[in-house]
């Protein structure tokens, strides 16, 4: 199984459940999707804040793990209710970083 098609998997059982939960009754505004994703980054920067402590709904995880794993799945759920190639998209665009020259773009960070 490529990483792509154990992506699309994943994404298929995070959109079921999320369908089984109430989310999808309604079509769901794409620019509010987007925004919770950026309220998890946010969460995750806040559990660094303070000290990354282990999550309050997995233990065995610390505070920031649990809310990335929370942005992948917001992301999966979107995804697959929208027809995204996500999982394609990202194994061709690691391929393409692959090319690209050492610090690319002459960014500072």
């Amino acid at each position: 199984m490529t990483f792509a098609q154990a992506f699309n998997e994943t994404a298929t059982l995070v959109n079921a459940i999320a369908i089984e939960k109430g989310w999808w009754e309604e079509d769901r505004n794409e620019g509010e999707l987007i925004a919770l994703m950026h309220s998890e980054l946010s969460e995750a920067l806040e559990g660094l804040r303070h000290g990354n402590p282990p999550s309050d709904h997995i233990s065995e995880f610390s505070a920031v793990e649990e809310e990335f794993a929370d942005v992948i799945i917001r992301i999966m759920d979107h995804a697959k209710a929208k027809g995204y190639r996500v999982g394609e998209a990202l194994e061709a665009k690691i391929a393409f970083n692959r090319s690209r020259p050492h610090k690319h773009g002459g960014k500072a960070f």
